[in-house]
């Protein structure tokens, strides 16, 4: 019966056939174990929701959303008993995927979870629908059509969400490094007017948040640390390094050195804000140098072949109807 069975699945799904069925067996095994296997008891904290009500007062029916929330909730998804299976364990990975989501702007407290989730979401899927349609395409399934059809797309889905989250941490810290000086001189204005530096950072934040909505967080983020307690030298010291750009962490170093050293504010912000306006000069400039190189690769392409077959191809259709003519 087995021997029956073996033939009849190499029939229909090729030589391969055994290892595709035993590697759907498994899938089917792992998705049918992870209710047990997940399956947490009540989170501690959602208990205080409910034991706000005094003794003996009557308790309204709870419709969640009076509920007490003492955690942050993006709203979005809601993995926090699967945590423990979507963060990394060891807290070095851990610290460098969070650093890089929040390099690219995502702060919500499961944001390496839902991030490890997705990755792992988008892998089987794709996994499933390139397995779809090798079986639809039909023919027998050898090593070239299991690595287009099947490996490939789940490679795919599963690297993915990294190259997407890559490149909005690019974009997000070329708009931080447009918008920088020009923050730095409305920061200027503010601390020569008589405000403090606290105070300037604040109102920087308010008015560049329509002209440029990652600085503004930054500075946002910044004005609530500060006002939450903490010291303004570990506030700066992880704005650089939530950023992640130079210029940056060279104005943290900047402000840093003067608060230690009692030197002025103001005149370490001058300073700064124009070495910043001359270096975005210099980027631009460095742009548009780079502009001839470039377009000298696209010239070549779609201007050469053109002219080559205006002035040679007449001459070369003139000597195979010669040659053709000759020849008969």
């Amino acid at each position: 019966m087995l021997q029956t069975t073996l033939e009849f699945i190499t029939a229909v799904l090729g030589p391969l056939g055994p290892v595709i069925v035993a590697g759907g067996v498994g899938v089917f095994l792992i998705l049918l174990s992870l209710p047990l296997i997940l399956s947490k008891g009540e989170d501690p904290f959602a208990k205080l929701g409910r034991g706000n009500a005094a003794p003996g007062t009557f308790k309204k029916k709870d419709d969640g959303k009076n509920r007490l929330n003492l955690r942050y909730d993006s709203g979005k998804l809601n993995l926090q008993k699967f945590e423990a299976y979507l963060t990394p364990q060891n807290e070095d990975e851990l610290t460098a995927a969070r650093l890089k989501l929040l390099q690219a702007g995502y702060r919500s407290r499961g944001a390496v979870g839902n991030y490890n989730f997705l990755r792992m979401v988008m892998g089987i899927s794709f996994l499933g629908l390139g397995l779809v349609y090798a079986l639809v395409q039909g023919g027998e399934l050898d090593a070239t059509k299991i690595a287009l059809y099947i490996i490939l797309p789940g490679v795919i889905g599963y690297y993915g969400p990294a190259y997407w989250v890559e490149r909005r941490r690019q974009t997000r810290q070329g708009e931080l490094e447009d918008g920088f000086p020009d923050a730095l001189d409305l920061m200027l204005v503010c601390v020569e007017a008589g405000q403090s530096l606290d105070q300037s950072i604040v109102r920087v934040a308010t008015e560049i948040k329509h002209a440029n909505a990652a600085l503004s967080e930054e500075f946002q983020v910044v004005a609530n640390e500060l006002r939450a307690g903490k010291e303004r030298v570990t506030v700066l010291r992880d704005m650089g390094e939530r950023c992640g750009i130079s210029d940056i962490s060279s104005f943290v170093t900047v402000l840093i050195q003067s608060a230690s050293f009692g030197t002025s504010i103001s005149d370490a912000l001058r300073i700064y804000a124009f070495e910043m306006r001359d270096k975005r000069i210099m980027r631009a400039e460095e742009k548009a140098n780079k502009l001839p190189t470039k377009m000298t690769l696209a010239t070549m392409m779609f201007t050469v072949p053109p002219l080559l077959i205006i002035l040679v191809g007449p001459s070369v259709y003139d000597i195979y109807v010669n040659l053709l003519g000759g020849g008969q």
